[in-house]
């Protein structure tokens, strides 16, 4: 979801790799699993990105949900323009999880 998210408008910008980078830090995800994402996407269609990633997400709890969410919100306002496809595909997933719009933001303000 992050690369949909991030390259929804046809460009990667520095601030969303920086953004990402925070993300991952704060996470702890390693370079070597982060790479082993990147790889797993390489010549993926969209769609099949898309629906792994609502599968995964849909294993998740709420408040990973919420989390992850919150991640994504970030990252679409990274660059300072937030596209309509970003948007689109924010309302889209979260409607397909059952997460409810405003608690993203409200979390994504918590600053998680």
């Amino acid at each position: 979801m992050v690369h949909l998210i991030i390259s929804s408008d046809g460009k990667i910008t520095a601030d969303e790799e920086k953004a990402l980078d925070v993300i991952r830090k704060n996470e702890g995800i390693s370079d070597d699993v982060f790479n082993t994402f990147r790889k797993s996407i390489e010549g993926k269609k969209g769609r099949d990105i898309y629906q792994e990633g609502i599968e995964i997400l849909n294993e998740c709890t709420d408040e990973e949900k919420l989390d992850a969410f919150a991640h994504l919100y970030r990252l679409s306002e990274a660059d300072g323009n937030v596209h309509v496809n970003e948007v689109r595909l924010l309302l889209y997933s979260i409607k397909m999880t059952g997460i409810e719009f405003n608690d993203v933001v409200e979390h994504a303000k918590k600053g998680v």
